[in-house]
């Protein structure tokens, strides 16, 4: 049984964070798009970024500030533009898009780290940036984590955030997370924009690992369309107002929040998924008997990431060789005669034979899965072992709908 418990309250609920989202007029649709989130001191800050080589702005920004200084007190995201693929301008706006709110709450902007989310190859609209910059400021409070969740949004239909505490003696330690997510989701990290707060005093290599191990099994295992984006980040924070003794080294107290960090990012990672564009229910893929949990979920990711098998199960099409297949694509070695799959409670196969099975009923608990949207009981279930390895993993994904393609279609039109 996990050692935490869930809380309200968002990347605010940690000790000593605020947190705003507001209208600042950068998405033509009028609704928020600007958030901001501040430690009340320095935090120990990390970062994990896309691998793509056409970056935002924002991501070679805050590279180079956290290389320089593994610490932060403040996170901007706009929503509207990416500034993607923008040149020495879009470099320029966001220099200047943490100067000024360096300058609105009296730090240095080395101290300011930046995201943005929107179209790829639009500069963010810097007029109303600026106006904006001094009001999401202002309003930033301890309870303002959810306003700042909705800020973050673009095509997403509902906002995604938690928050979990639990005890290092007697005193409460909690992490908080809010991401955005809906398209241009596949493993390469980060494959969104994420947002982590902690109140835990960490050394600054410590959170770093546990921040990249946490994404290893969270955002690296979430897959919508097989795409990553130009701007994907996840940003850690974790600012020691906790007041608890500082975690130097791997130990029990050590594992005990970097499994609670690892909570937060999975049920984050499971959220996207869950709203991924056009979707209709979550695909959950859970895959033993590898050589070791890397192979496990090198495999997960590939069944998960199947055009084909998100295609049948839009169909509610319990098409088991799809599965199969994905995982013989997978780049590891296994024998096909211990593969066994089940999806469900229905198995499928076993020591790599086909065997029988009600179709019908099969097809019946897909369609429980999607009457179930945005519910417990919306997920498809698909358990596959490929041997008696000792290693496994999970990967999240998503039906492959019609409505998809007509999103998509339409994105800037």
């Amino acid at each position: 049984m996990a050692d935490w418990q869930e809380i309200s309250g968002g990347v605010t609920a940690p000790r000593g964070y605020r947190a705003a989202g507001i209208v600042a007029g950068l998405k033509p649709s009028g609704l928020p798009d600007l958030a901001l989130i501040v430690s009340d001191v320095d935090a120990i800050a990390a970062g994990v970024f896309t691998t793509s080589q056409v970056r935002a702005a924002c991501v070679d920004y805050c590279r180079q500030r956290l290389e320089a200084k593994a610490s932060a007190r403040a996170i901007l995201c706009n929503a509207g533009q990416a500034n993607a693929a923008t040149g020495a301008q879009g470099w320029a706006d966001a220099l200047e898009s943490a100067q000024l709110v360096g300058e609105a709450l009296n730090i240095p902007p080395e101290s300011v780290l930046l995201a943005s989310t929107g179209v790829i190859g639009h500069r963010i609209k810097m007029e109303a940036l600026r106006a904006g910059i001094p009001r999401v400021v202002a309003e930033a409070s301890e309870t303002g984590g959810d306003a700042a969740a909705k800020a973050i949004c673009t095509t997403d239909l509902v906002t995604k955030s938690i928050a979990l505490e639990t005890h290092f003696g007697d005193r409460p330690v909690r992490v908080g997370g809010m991401c955005k997510g809906s398209g241009m989701i596949h493993p390469n990290m980060a494959t969104m924009l994420a947002f982590v707060t902690c109140d835990a005093a960490v050394s600054p290599h410590l959170w770093h690992d546990m921040l990249r191990r946490a994404a290893d099994r969270s955002f690296n295992q979430v897959t919508v369309d097989g795409d990553t984006s130009t701007n994907d980040s996840l940003i850690g924070l974790a600012n020691g107002q906790s007041r608890t003794p500082a975690i130097t080294e791997m130990g029990a107290e050590a594992e005990k929040l970097e499994a609670m960090l690892t909570a937060v990012c999975q049920h984050l990672a499971k959220a996207i998924a869950r709203d991924g564009e056009g979707a209709t229910c979550l695909l959950e893929v859970r895959v033993a008997g590898a050589k070791d949990d890397a192979a496990a979920r090198q495999v997960a990711r590939t069944i998960a990431g199947s055009s084909l098998l998100k295609s049948a199960i839009f169909g509610r099409d319990p098409n088991w060789g799809r599965i199969a297949a994905a995982a013989g694509r997978a780049g590891l070695l296994f024998d096909q005669e211990n593969l066994r799959i089940q999806l469900g409670d229905f198995l499928l196969m076993e020591n790599g034979q086909p065997l029988q099975f009600d179709r019908q009923a099969a097809s019946e608990y897909m369609k429980k899965a999607a009457a179930g949207a945005y519910l417990k009981e919306d997920t498809v279930l698909i358990s596959v072992s490929i041997g008696n390895g000792a290693g496994s993993g999970a990967a999240w994904g998503c039906d492959l709908s019609y409505d998809y393609v007509k999103i998509n279609a339409e994105y800037t039109t």
